[in-house]
């Protein structure tokens, strides 16, 4: 009998499918003992890459940079590091790139970053620093040869005045050395591949790949929607309604809920996927073992009773 993996692969194609996580790196040290649990628990999975964020105004970037090289010198990991370009000059950021290419780093995710005053506040370039995500990309490239991966929006950015204006940022992005997109997390399919279709119509042919949130906090999630303009359909409310004191249950809801939604991303032809974890692996890990994405030990010792994950 087929495993779960190779019947989803031949849906999309016959291509494997692949994921990645991203965490964000620890202010406590409770919540630095979460990280690496997470990232121990997920590892085993074998993913393309983990990236570690940056904090609005690089407020992180000490932080993310101890995590990207914990990661580096405890795991065979390949991590990716996040970078902005908010209040910080050019030799500043040029900095942190060289000191992430003698680290080992190989891979950056370039971002023009959120206003230290968070979402909703106006953005303003360091009139000595990189203006644009583009700028930066190009930046980082002329620096090494970095893997640069960049952010899309099937619903365009919250500060856009149009999906047209993102398309070409979007295009400047890849035209200055990006070679991967991960989009912002969405909720309904149907935008991604009607932004999918755009991209490709534009001349853009880098990997896009969707980023999936599992929503255990909908209350959460959906402020976080209002603020960024994502789109919550009400049969996702329906599912949580009358949750909000079942911690237990909304977490199996929210397993159920991102597999179905990356099951019908897959049987569309979708095979790379990007997981928010919010620094927690049960979600995670539980939709990656209904794809069929299993420890190797658990798949090569399937029926033996030999088949523990690795913790």
């Amino acid at each position: 009998m087929s495993s779960d993996v190779e019947r989803r692969s031949r849906r999309a194609g016959g291509r494997p499918i692949s994921v990645s996580f991203e965490f964000f790196p620890p202010k406590t040290a409770e919540m630095e003992t979460t990280l690496w649990n997470s990232i121990t628990r997920l590892a085993p999975l074998a993913p393309k890459f983990v990236s570690v964020t940056y904090g609005a105004g690089g407020s992180t970037r000490e932080r993310t940079h101890a995590t990207v090289e914990r990661i580096v010198k405890e795991t065979r990991l390949a991590p990716a590091a996040h970078l902005t370009c908010v209040s910080a000059t050019r030799a500043e950021v040029d900095e942190v790139v060289r000191g992430y290419w003698d680290a080992g780093v190989r891979h950056i995710v370039a971002l023009r970053g959120d206003p230290p005053g968070g979402v909703g506040h106006t953005y303003e370039p360091h009139p000595e620093g990189y203006r644009t995500t583009a700028e930066l990309v190009a930046g980082i490239r002329r620096i090494a040869n970095f893997e640069v991966s960049v952010s899309a929006y099937p619903e365009k950015h919250p500060e856009s005045p149009s999906l047209d204006t993102d398309l070409d940022i979007l295009a400047a992005k890849v035209e200055a050395g990006a070679t991967r997109a991960i989009t912002q997390c969405f909720f309904d399919n149907d935008l991604y591949f009607a932004y999918l279709d755009k991209v490709r119509a534009r001349g853009i042919d880098v990997p896009i790949v969707p980023g999936i949130l599992p929503v255990s906090n909908f209350k959460q999630a959906k402020n976080f929607s209002e603020k960024t303009g994502t789109f919550m359909p009400d049969w996702l409310a329906a599912r949580f309604e009358g949750l909000d004191n079942d911690p237990e249950t909304r977490k199996l809801i929210a397993a159920a809920v991102a597999a179905e939604q990356v099951f019908d991303l897959v049987d569309r032809g979708v095979t790379e996927f990007h997981f928010y974890t919010l620094n927690r692996a049960d979600l995670v890990y539980a939709v990656c073992h209904l794809l069929g994405i299993r420890p190797p030990q658990e798949v090569n010792g399937a029926g033996d009773g030999k088949g523990q994950a690795a913790a």
